[in-house]
């Protein structure tokens, strides 16, 4: 019999995979399932960035290989796009790569950067990504931990007593998921000392700065950070373009040289109109923002109102896509979401699979109606 590949002995299915599977089988089954768990924008993009793909889709070159960086009026727009909404400043040229989503930026940057046997920091609660990319390229996790006394940030005291002598890469999440905790005014500036200090890259994962969030923030606004930083982002949530698998890495060229060298070993290019319609997206006007925020604000108060009903608690200056809500004590998440699931037929996300942190907590999505909240506020109570 033909054997799997070690490293499939160190990972498992992502749970939104196996799980979507069993809220599927009850779809199918008849069952009236309300799907909070899952953070994929259910509004449509800016109208000018649907045209711009079908007019994309005419062009003589649309159905071509296409650069492994992207197009030129593509990196121009990410490099505009920094400098009005971060004041940071990138050379369209050198200091930026085109993804096929942020997700693929954590394979890259891993396959890029660790040998077998390096160390990886990971923040606990975190994006589970992390962590299975880390074990896939035999790299050793070493977590992190947030919790909600220090606002979910990182301890830098606890960091520093930890051997950081095989630590190569450091992951951060600011905004963070899943808790929605905002940077406050120096944590990029530690972050980037710590960096020096230890010789460590971090990579901060940045696709959360628009959404219920008046302050959007980029690790490399801090000065000297190109030397020890990268910066990852996406268009999936800013711009409701999660499937057409938009993002970006962006840092010093020496980092964006080694990771095109794995990137262009691994795709032949991003297709020709997706890139045409994120050009048009990078442009979007403040009224985008304003208006996109107007919808989820409404739809957040509605999901306090339903963790209210379940009797949990929650911060209510926290941002981004999601609600991040902890259980009355001694309850376990996943027993509790498989309840819920069970008895009300609402599927929301257990916050231990982000983390040993998580137990406690649960997640809820912003990606559904008002009229879909509603139903799972009467349901609840």
């Amino acid at each position: 019999m033909i054997q799997a590949a070690n490293r499939l002995q160190t990972v498992e299915e992502y749970y939104f995979s196996k799980k979507l599977r069993e809220v599927n089988f009850l779809i199918t089954s008849g069952k009236p399932i309300i799907n909070l768990g899952i953070g994929s924008p259910d509004l449509q993009p800016p109208q000018r960035v649907v045209e711009a793909i079908k007019e994309g889709l005419l062009a003589p070159n649309a159905h071509k290989y296409q650069s492994y960086q992207g197009l030129p009026e593509l990196r121009d727009a990410i490099a505009g796009f920094y400098k009005e909404h971060f004041s940071v400043s990138l050379s369209p040229t050198t200091e930026i790569l085109p993804l096929m989503g942020s997700k693929e930026g954590i394979m890259h940057i891993s396959m890029a950067y660790l040998n077998e046997g390096d160390a990886v920091l990971i923040p606990n609660p975190g994006y589970p990504t992390y962590q299975s990319v880390t074990k896939l390229v035999g790299a050793k996790p070493v977590f992190y931990e947030l919790d909600a006394a220090n606002n979910w940030l990182p301890d830098f005291k606890a960091l520093e007593e930890l051997d950081l002598s095989k630590v190569k890469l450091m992951w951060v999440n600011y905004p963070h998921m899943p808790t929605g905790a905002k940077p406050n005014k120096y944590l990029f500036e530690e972050l980037v000392a710590f960096a020096k200090r230890h010789d460590i890259l971090i990579v901060n994962d940045n696709p959360y700065s628009f959404i219920l969030n008046e302050a959007p923030k980029s690790i490399l606004s801090v000065k000297g950070a190109k030397d020890v930083c990268l910066e990852l982002n996406s268009l999936s949530k800013t711009f409701n373009m999660a499937g057409w698998r938009v993002g970006m890495v962006v840092g010093d060229n020496k980092h964006i040289s080694n990771i095109l060298k794995v990137k262009s070993n691994m795709d032949s290019g991003m297709f020709y109109g997706i890139q045409k319609g994120a050009i048009e997206a990078l442009k979007c006007s403040n009224m985008w923002y304003v208006t996109l925020n107007s919808v989820y604000k409404q739809r957040r108060d509605l999901v306090w109102q339903l963790a209210d009903a379940l009797n949990c608690t929650y911060d209510k200056n926290a941002t981004g896509l999601f609600v991040w809500a902890k259980l009355p004590d001694g309850i376990k998440a996943e027993a509790y979401i498989d309840s819920v699931l069970k008895d009300k037929h609402i599927f929301i996300t257990p916050g231990t699979i982000f983390g040993s942190k998580g137990e406690g907590y649960i997640r809820f999505s912003l990606c559904a109606t008002n009229e879909v909240l509603e139903e799972a506020i009467k349901r609840v109570k």
